[in-house]
């Protein structure tokens, strides 16, 4: 009886202890248990794998091809030259030195009104003759006033003259014939030069949109019916959309190549300000989550207050009721903040 009651305490014992390292191990291991240990027959818990999403990692490729291709041809076939001159018709450059158009710098369109024609966005030009000039014309008239029989008869035709091709000399032509040969514009409009091209000097008075101080104008075709100037703006607006475009992406660029350095240290500083954030996060996150609330709450009030206030200021203004779409595209963003419409956008948005 003695040796069985030993026999039984030796294995409580045992037991005791093997329960005691099963806890050891449990607190080293944590609540997991142990490890698998190596097993060199395991093959994975897939045998038969293969790789996902193949389709769009083919797409990346031609993708990231397709950008590489693009460099190389914009490298060896690009000519930096259309970035800095405009082209006439010819394909020849206005303004460029050691050639027949050095002294004329601006580009002008015959008829600008066909500039509005669907064509511009998918030919990325207009559909009319394009020549260089010294200057834009500051006038209005036609061909057909220009070689009319008067006093003033010739000194007219020869101010037009320098908008016609430079193939036209025969002053005594018939206009039609002229017309007809497409050798001058039938008509000639006030005009400003814009990034060295002649569009239409477009003025806004009390809210009109006016030409050289007129809202009408003669096309020139002898009908004598007057057409309004809403027409050559439509014009402008899709002749000078890619070159504002153009112009937009150049000056980005030249502010890149001017200011990387100082791009470079406003990431770093923006990274370590996040950095700072973050460790804050991890002990003040109730305050510093309270302090973001109250503060975007205050900036969005003010910019409602201050754009509510910009909108009753111009009120009542000249040029001040002019839409977004009227108005166009432009590379002077200031020329947005003269509108009622602007500051209304930005109060509705920051009230959304």
């Amino acid at each position: 009886q003695s040796t069985w009651g030993r026999k039984r305490e030796n294995a409580s014992k045992e037991t005791q202890k093997a329960d005691g390292m099963a806890k050891e191990e449990e607190s080293y291991y944590g609540k997991h248990g142990t490890p698998h240990k190596y097993d060199p027959t395991f093959k994975g818990p897939i045998y038969d794998r293969s790789c996902t999403d193949i389709i769009c990692c083919i797409l990346l490729l031609v993708a990231i091809g397709g950008y590489v291709a693009v460099g190389i041809v914009a490298w060896t076939q690009g000519d930096p030259r259309k970035v800095i001159y405009p082209t006439d018709s010819r394909g020849q450059f206005c303004g460029q030195k050691g050639t027949s158009n050095e002294q004329k710098p601006y580009l002008f369109y015959f008829n600008i009104m066909k500039c509005a024609s669907p064509l511009v966005l998918l030919e990325f030009q207009c559909p009319t003759t394009q020549i260089c000039v010294s200057k834009c014309p500051d006038r209005y008239i036609t061909f057909l006033q220009a070689s009319s029989i008067d006093h003033t008869a010739t000194q007219e035709l020869k101010y037009y003259q320098q908008f016609c091709v430079p193939e036209f000399t025969d002053l005594k032509k018939s206009a039609p014939e002229v017309l007809k040969d497409g050798e001058c514009p039938a008509m000639l409009t006030p005009s400003k030069p814009l990034a060295r091209r002649c569009l239409p000097a477009i003025n806004i008075k009390k809210g009109v949109i006016m030409v050289g101080n007129a809202t009408t104008f003669d096309d020139g075709s002898g009908s004598g019916k007057k057409r309004n100037v809403t027409e050559l703006l439509e014009g402008a607006k899709k002749a000078n959309v890619l070159l504002e475009t153009r112009q937009v992406a150049m000056k980005i660029f030249e502010d890149y190549t001017v200011s990387w350095y100082w791009i470079i240290i406003g990431l770093v500083i923006s990274m370590v300000v996040s950095l700072v954030f973050i460790v804050l996060l991890r002990f003040l996150a109730g305050i510093m989550i309270w302090v973001m609330i109250v503060l975007v709450i205050l900036v969005l009030g003010y910019g409602i207050f201050h754009c509510y206030m910009e909108y009753a200021h111009l009120k009542g203004q000249a040029g001040s009721d002019v839409s977004l779409m009227e108005l166009g595209f432009q590379t002077d963003f200031r020329v947005y903040l003269h509108l009622k419409q602007t500051w209304l956008a930005f109060m509705i948005i920051l009230c959304i």
